[in-house]
């Protein structure tokens, strides 16, 4: 069964940027990705607050990854109302914080291939389901994460940038459990 933990030594190292940063964290800071984005493959948003924003933008990401938190806080009915878009199937997966689980691994797998706009509701933490949609997505795909107190990061999905992910989960080992 894979499954990817998050060691102490490797936070430092995710919390800096994989993409380039859109400063603000409003509709404003959708609006100017958007404004950016050049006919990619997937939008995949990772955050209900950029989700929200982008869908306030008038953009349906391909896929996105919601937990009804923001800073470890609950968000508020708006943005849970705001993220549950008519045109999005949601799926609901369990991913405790820190990890990766094998049926997060699994959702992201599937959800590249559909043509229906998904929003993974995640029980836990979806902040480390960037990871696998960049190291899945297909080439010119775009990954948008939030980044509290500073904006939104767009990763554009590359072979490089692929690399670059997969040699970080490659370091993410989960102690044997006893």
């Amino acid at each position: 069964m894979k499954k990817y933990c998050l060691p102490k030594e490797l936070r430092e190292e995710l919390r800096k940027l994989h993409g380039e940063l859109y400063p603000g964290d409003g509709v404003e800071t959708a609006r100017n990705i958007i404004k950016d984005l050049k006919a990619p493959a997937k939008i995949i948003t990772v955050g209900d607050i950029i989700t929200f924003n982008l869908l306030s933008a008038g953009v349906v990401p391909n896929i996105s990854f919601v937990d009804d938190r923001t800073k470890r806080n609950p968000v508020s009915n708006e943005v849970t109302h705001g993220t549950k878009h008519p045109r999005f199937k949601t799926i609901t997966v369990e991913n405790p914080p820190g990890t990766i689980t094998e049926e997060l691994l699994q959702e992201v797998a599937k959800a590249m291939k559909s043509e229906i706009p998904l929003r993974i509701f995640v029980k836990g933490e979806e902040d480390l389901a960037a990871l696998p949609s960049i190291a899945m997505a297909p080439l010119s795909s775009v990954v948008i994460y939030g980044l509290p107190e500073e904006g939104a990061v767009l990763v554009r999905v590359t072979e490089n940038k692929r690399k670059e992910i997969q040699s970080l989960l490659d370091r993410m080992k989960c102690k044997e459990e006893k």
